[in-house]
């Protein structure tokens, strides 16, 4: 007979819910979806429009993280390592071990290792800006998915920009410049070309496609 520590009884109910051999958490998981379905069509019906924006996009955005972050990360980590290695490996100024998530960045003796976690793959930006287009109504469903696609992309390139940034600044201004780098420096260019992905993706369709006189921005037609 095998012998061993028996499990506490909460862990049991958190791997095993109600004897159904499905994790609580995708039992919760389920029900949000359920919840999450029946608001938006009872918003429907009522032609509550911007709560049904409001709703969808919010429930969308939990969902989304609570099922996807988990399998995600990593692999967007993984993408972001070996972006941001190109202009390191050209240069011979830092190396990525990509399959990890890592980059090892060397200045003036000293060393320092940058793991590509959770808050640095860009999952939660990249589900934010989905969860939004899903239900914004300026585009068509054919033209939200063209630009989920490519704002992705986007979001990934600009996350890489930003480790690419942080390891120019550690390797030419030493490792004691990581916190001024990583904390400031890389998150203004990220978020300030994120802005920028935001306004042409949401603000100026919104204002081309408003009849507000003839306002047009530049030579748009």
């Amino acid at each position: 007979m095998a012998t061993g520590t028996a499990a506490p009884f909460g862990a049991i109910l958190l791997e095993d819910a109600w004897g159904t051999g499905i994790p609580i958490k995708y039992m919760v998981g389920l029900a949000g979806i359920f919840l999450w379905l029946f608001l938006l069509h009872v918003l429907k019906k009522s032609s509550l429009n911007f709560w049904r924006f409001l709703v969808g996009s919010v429930g969308a955005f939990l969902l989304l993280l609570f099922f996807l972050e988990p399998v995600l990360t990593q692999p967007l980590a993984r993408i972001v390592a070996l972006l941001a290695s190109i202009p390191g490996k050209i240069g011979g100024i830092y190396n990525a071990h990509y399959k990890y998530g890592v980059i090892f960045v060397e200045s003036g003796g000293s060393a320092i290792s940058l793991k590509i976690d959770f808050e640095c793959s860009g999952i939660i930006e990249i589900i934010a800006y989905l969860s939004l287009l899903m239900f914004y109504r300026v585009y068509t469903v054919y033209e939200r998915v063209y630009v989920g696609v490519l704002g992705v992309i986007a979001i990934v390139a600009a996350n890489a920009l930003r480790i690419i940034v942080i390891c120019l600044f550690l390797y030419f201004g030493g490792i004691g410049m990581y916190y001024t780098a990583h904390t400031f420096v890389g998150r203004f260019v990220f978020y300030g070309l994120s802005v920028l992905i935001y306004f042409y993706v949401f603000t100026k369709p919104q204002i081309m496609k408003q009849k507000v006189g003839s306002f047009r921005y530049g030579d748009d037609k």
